[in-house]
């Protein structure tokens, strides 16, 4: 049986929350030392931080039909 945290890094949906707290947290570092890209930082944020969440609710209702199905 695996462990809690070999699940946790086997899971598509942890590793897309790691990437969009990563790309976000670039974005931010950007907007704060780059003042000129701030606004772009921003936008970018706004409009990536829901993407990354439809696919994460995409694959959850994923993984929950296959395991209704098995």
């Amino acid at each position: 049986m695996k462990s809690s945290f070999q699940l946790l890094f086997a899971s598509r949906k942890f590793w897309l929350l790691v990437l969009d707290a990563v790309v976000s947290l670039v974005l931010f570092v950007v907007g704060r030392f780059l003042p000129d890209f701030q606004d772009i930082a921003k936008e970018l944020i706004a409009i990536l931080q829901p993407l990354f969440v439809a696919v994460i609710v995409g694959i959850f209702v994923e993984d929950a039909a296959a395991k209704i199905n098995a």
